[in-house]
């Protein structure tokens, strides 16, 4: 038995407002290619260069949900769940505010906006606001994360 604590956070741990801020990564064009094969979204936005140049973005863009998952992605790394999250549970709303593209460096903000105690659970709902943000501080997508989280033992 690991009698190590988890690194993550436990649900009493949590308080309205506050904030965690993420690392930052960069989008790749292999991220993309990997996304559309793994995710089978092969539209030209996203996979031809020479389609994407006529289109007001003028380039190629990640997948939306691609920026969803790295998200993700970054908020896991930060390790505030890191043994602690029962699952995550909604995404209870989101938007797409302007393109992450080929090289865009992102990072996100996550700050509690709701906490409810789930007893049967031994746990809780952790209601988060995400806003990832690009290299020129501007919000790329932003939207509303429910994760459930774990009671102290």
């Amino acid at each position: 038995m690991n009698s190590t604590e988890p690194r993550g956070m436990y649900f009493e741990q949590f308080e309205v407002g506050m904030q965690i801020v993420t690392s930052s990564r960069t989008v790749t064009e292999a991220d993309i290619v990997n996304f559309a094969g793994l995710s089978g979204d092969f539209n030209q936005i996203h996979t031809d260069a020479i389609y994407a140049s006529t289109t007001p973005f003028g380039q190629r863009v990640a997948h939306g949900l691609l920026g969803v998952a790295i998200a993700s992605g970054l908020a896991v790394q930060t390790g505030f769940m890191e043994g602690t999250i029962l699952a995550f549970r909604e995404i209870a709303q989101w938007k797409f505010s302007h393109p992450i593209l080929i090289e865009d460096t992102i990072h996100v903000l996550l700050q509690v906006k709701d906490t409810k105690t789930m007893p049967r659970l031994k746990g809780g709902a952790v209601t988060m606001n995400l806003t990832v943000r690009n290299q020129k501080d501007e919000t790329v997508q932003h939207g509303q994360w429910v994760v459930l989280i774990q009671n102290r033992p």
